[in-house]
């Protein structure tokens, strides 16, 4: 893949831009199974991506002028780069942008200037649903433009039909938070429905799921066949998000318990779970260290699935898992070095398949998927 704006040196984003895409692959193979050297693992194939097009998800910081917004990133003086063309984004999301920009130019909405502190839209966060479907987020410092945003809201949906959520989100503070803890929904639809491998996962405003969607089918496949073939009884997946691990697992006779601290992925993955008619699959709002932590004895499940953020599942967590009992634990992991650190923390846990998922093709970052069986 070639990309103008890298070539130019307005984005250096993705840092491999440029190298032959079976040179990426072999080379985030090679270096995930170097940091995991110390595990005698059987590696499986790594899964590919499309070079481009794969990103489901736009975020976008808004610069320039209310009559000349730019949809992109900002320069090293905090100025606008336009990146409406990035390759990355299909052709049906990037068709958005154009509208968008001029929806910010009608609805007025003038965009933060860093530098100067004064301004009200930060970013725009766009996410498209495999079938289309659209959720578009404004990032506004204050609640100044809402009613303007309610009243233009009708072109917007005309000019985008397959928009089904919008919403504000409020960050009020000047620092580099993409988002804050507040959103208003501008319309009666709540969710946008991501289907994977047959699944309709409820999407909320505040609900993270991963960028790449095809990717992430594969990724759900992989984690429910070392699943099954385990057979548990009981499985509980921490760090759940929307579901997407634990509704996978999730066959109506075993018992299926995911936690997260979001509210809003957790009231997204129980619609998805009440869709499926998964009665013994429940969600909790809570911190997963915390509610491992305090289990007793009698509900250790028989397996659990970890996917936690870049820095791992950290000490606390890793000590339990080692010392609880469980005979099994999947572990997909967004950075190798983090996860190499949790495995020496479980001593007690050997981890025998991995399988590199390439969820991020033009960089240095990739998922990967362990499977951890107690010695």
């Amino acid at each position: 893949m070639q990309c103008s704006s890298y070539d130019a040196g307005r984005c250096l984003s993705c840092a491999w831009m440029g190298r032959p895409y079976a040179h990426q692959l072999a080379a985030k193979q090679s270096l995930c199974a170097e940091l995991l050297a110390a595990h005698d693992l059987t590696w499986l194939d790594p899964v590919a991506s499309p070079e481009s097009g794969f990103r489901n998800k736009a975020k976008m910081v808004v610069g320039g002028t209310v009559d000349d917004p730019t949809l992109g990133i900002l320069d090293a003086a905090g100025a606008g780069v336009d990146l409406q063309d990035c390759g990355l984004y299909p052709a049906s999301l990037a068709a958005t942008f154009p509208v968008l920009a001029a929806f910010v130019t009608r609805a007025r909405l003038e965009p933060y200037d860093v530098p100067a502190r004064r301004g009200e839209l930060k970013h725009l966060l766009v996410t498209q649903s495999p079938d289309g479907e659209l959720m578009v987020r404004f990032v506004l410092r204050s609640q100044e433009a809402v009613a303007r945003l309610r009243k233009h809201l009708p072109w917007l949906r005309a000019q985008l039909p397959r928009l089904v959520v919008a919403s504000v989100n409020l960050q009020p503070e000047h620092k580099a938070v993409l988002e804050g803890p507040r959103e208003i929904l501008l319309t009666d639809d709540e969710t946008l429905r991501m289907r994977v491998n047959g699944l309709d996962l409820h999407l909320r405003p505040q609900s993270f799921f991963q960028t790449n969607t095809d990717v992430a089918a594969a990724l759900y496949r992989q984690a429910a066949t070392w699943v099954d073939d385990a057979a548990p009884a009981s499985v509980w997946d921490l760090y759940c998000g929307v579901g997407g691990f634990a509704l996978h697992v999730a066959d109506g006779t075993r018992d299926v318990v995911g936690v997260e601290t979001s509210g809003e992925a957790v009231a997204s993955a129980t619609l998805t779970a009440r869709d499926a008619g998964l009665a013994r699959t429940t969600f909790h709002a809570d911190d997963a260290t915390a509610f491992a932590l305090r289990a007793a004895p009698r509900d250790v499940p028989d397996l659990v699935v970890v996917n936690p953020p870049r820095r791992g599942i950290g000490a606390d967590l890793a000590g339990w898992l080692d010392r609880s009992g469980v005979g099994r634990v999947v572990y997909s992991s967004c950075n190798a070095q983090s996860l190499a650190r949790d495995l020496a923390a479980m001593p007690s846990l050997r981890p025998v398949r991995g399988r590199v998922l390439d969820m991020f093709p033009q960089t240095t970052h990739y998922e990967v998927v362990t499977l951890l069986e107690r010695a």
